[in-house]
């Protein structure tokens, strides 16, 4: 029974944070597109170029850029310190998207090294005690059920810190690259830096809400296999 009333509350909770964030799909993928800026940006610097000049602004030098045309995901990765650029030639949203794996790459290593370790440990964790539940090695489930919970608000607490800083400062350092190059008049840097702040309004809640359903996805897949 315990089990069950957990998984109610999951989707309980989800499903009202949900509303009271106001998260809509279809309008963050409709900001995200815009003919007229994706036509303006065509003429701005090769992403690796724009990746290259913001390190050095930052003051960081010594990161491996690639550009993968084939994945629509950019990232920063501690364990190669490697920045992956992801197929985005062709949307405004670049420069900001590259600043935000920039500033991973400055971010607290002792963080994004903890975010790697125990992300793979968490994640190790709950195959090992789903798979031994699942067969009845595991008989009595509920401490390791614990001891998941607590490793999901771990998780989302240090993951919830490290992309909510790179989205938040990504936009000032997207606007300060802009203006610095004078690659476009003012009024296109405003009117881009407008369109980015309408996504990270919305992008904020949402990967913040990603995270937490992840880890409650976890829960909830847990307490179904414990009540089989």
């Amino acid at each position: 029974m315990e089990y069950i009333v957990l998984i109610l509350i999951c989707l309980v909770f989800l499903i009202m944070l949900w509303f009271i964030l106001e998260l809509n799909i279809k309008r963050l993928k409709k900001t995200g597109e815009d003919k007229e800026l994706d036509s303006l940006t065509k003429d701005f610097p090769e992403n690796i170029d724009i990746c290259k000049n913001i390190l050095n602004k930052l003051g960081n030098d010594n990161v491996t850029i690639k550009e993968e045309k084939d994945t629509k995901t950019s990232l920063y990765v501690v364990v190669t310190n490697t920045i992956t650029i992801a197929n985005i030639r062709d949307s405004y949203t670049r420069i900001q998207t590259v600043a935000h794996e920039c500033i991973h790459s400055i971010q607290s290593k002792s963080m994004l090294w903890f975010n790697f370790i125990y992300t793979n440990i968490y994640m190790l964790y709950f195959l090992v005690v789903s798979i031994l539940t699942l067969f009845n090695i595991i008989t009595n489930p509920s401490i390791f059920l614990y001891v998941l919970i607590v490793m999901g608000m771990v998780h989302y607490f240090i993951r919830s810190m490290l992309e909510t800083e790179a989205i938040t400062k990504a936009r000032y350092v997207a606007k300060e690259y802009l203006e610095e190059n004078n690659i476009c008049e003012k009024e296109e840097i405003n009117r881009i830096i407008s369109k980015y702040d309408l996504l990270n309004n919305m992008g904020i809640k949402l990967v913040n809400l990603d995270i937490l359903a992840r880890n409650f996805i976890k829960i909830i897949i847990f307490g179904l296999i414990a009540i089989i």
